[in-house]
């Protein structure tokens, strides 16, 4: 990867269609955490509209002993956002050309220590469900997290129910017949990029989600390392950046 590109795709400078590229490849990367981690921990980890759904369900039919299991998935995903917004804000403070790398370089960690550890971590239960679960749950709040703030909301990496309508709104608009004209009736316009970036991102999700599937089901938990590898090498310019800066401050004092 050149390194201009790779300091442009992740480093503190930003512009959109950066912005939509690395929404690009971290949709193929969350697509195949959660396919491949559903082989893995039999439950998928970056839908929280369903595990909050199931938790209701498990209300009403006094299932209260998996209730706990999805409230442990829930607040393991709520934390890994929290914990981008914070690593983000204080790189922002600290004007780290890396603010945005970080929390990947954390994801690439936590997938290194679920890719080598796994089978371990699957024995040790953390809030209510095994400590996979909740990793797995938690790298997905951090990524969705760094995606939003990074795009200002405009681009999500794992709600595909979000990309999904978004999708099926600018599809009813370029459809849509304006039959009628007149000044006072504006007309009804498809954005055709958005159109375009938001399949992109499904279908790079999608890819994802197959070769992860693919990946877990012959390889096990140490098919996550290549998918970790990825995101050091989106991640490491802006890093270095930052490291040799700091370097050349030290060695002036």
């Amino acid at each position: 990867m050149p390194i201009g590109y790779a300091r442009r795709l992740t480093g503190r400078e930003r512009s959109a269609a950066a912005n939509r590229h690395l929404g690009f490849a971290l949709a193929f990367v969350a697509g195949a955490i959660n396919a491949g981690g559903f082989l893995a921990v039999q439950q998928y980890t970056s839908h929280m509209t369903g595990i909050v759904s199931a938790m209701a369900d498990n209300i009403a039919v006094g299932a209260h002993d998996l209730l706990w299991g999805g409230l442990g998935a829930v607040l393991s995903f709520l934390l890994g956002a929290a914990c981008s917004t914070l690593m983000i804000n204080y790189s922002r403070r600290q004007r780290l050309h890396s603010e945005y790398a970080l929390p990947l370089l954390l994801e690439a960690v936590l997938l290194l220590c679920f890719g080598f550890l796994g089978a371990t971590l699957a024995q040790i239960t953390g809030l209510f469900v095994p400590l996979t679960v909740m990793l797995l749950c938690f790298i997905m709040g951090l990524q969705n997290a760094l995606i939003t703030k990074l795009s200002k909301a405009e681009i999500r990496t794992t709600h595909i129910t979000g990309i999904i309508t978004d999708i099926g709104i600018e599809l009813g608009k370029l459809l849509y017949w304006n039959r009628s004209h007149g000044p006072d009736i504006g007309r009804v316009v498809a954005d055709r990029q958005r159109l375009w970036v938001l399949s992109l991102l499904a279908l790079n999700f999608f890819l994802g989600g197959v070769v992860g599937a693919l990946g877990f089901n012959y390889l096990g938990y140490i098919a996550t390392v290549p998918l970790a590898l990825f995101l050091v090498l989106l991640a490491s310019v802006p890093a270095l950046d930052d490291l040799l800066l700091l370097t050349r401050r030290l060695l002036r004092r």
